[in-house]
């Protein structure tokens, strides 16, 4: 298991990263595919739901929760908004269901060292959620419907 505070947070921060796109990328396949949304399903588990926010040519900011319920206004946590940057191989996360942006929670850039620790617990939420995800074998439904729209 990995450190929860390493002494080195911003190469941690980094690797974890790195760690979280090749997860988020073996967990949905099809990721740089999907237009809107697709839905994650894992037998007796909540759907796993991706709603894709904006996408740029070298990043991709997407909404990723579970969905505790079939009904839309059903409890969808930990609504995880995360950036994606394709050119670098990394994903961050911009805030979660709890938590806001990190310029909102921390608004003096000079306190580096609290903003570290914020990304760091973000993204150390998302490297064990991720591998909790894969070990539960999700699969991916690519809405369609917004393919063809694309298309």
């Amino acid at each position: 298991m990995a450190a929860i505070n390493p002494i080195d947070k911003s190469f941690s921060l980094e690797q974890i990263c790195a760690s979280n796109f090749y997860k988020l990328t073996q967990l949905i396949p099809d990721l740089f595919s999907i237009q809107r949304s697709a839905i994650g399903n894992s037998s007796g588990k909540p759907n796993l739901h991706i709603d894709i926010i904006d996408k740029a040519p070298y990043t991709l900011t997407l909404l990723l929760s579970h969905c505790f319920g079939l009904a839309p206004e059903n409890l969808l946590e930990p609504a995880v908004k995360i950036r994606v940057y394709l050119d670098a191989k990394l994903v961050e996360v911009i805030r979660d269901h709890v938590r806001p942006d990190v310029c909102r929670a921390i608004q003096d850039p000079g306190k580096i060292r609290d903003i570290m620790d914020y990304k760091w617990s973000l993204n150390y939420f998302l490297d064990k959620w991720l591998n909790h995800c894969l070990q539960t074998e999700y699969q991916f439904k690519i809405d369609q419907e917004a393919v063809s729209e694309a298309g």
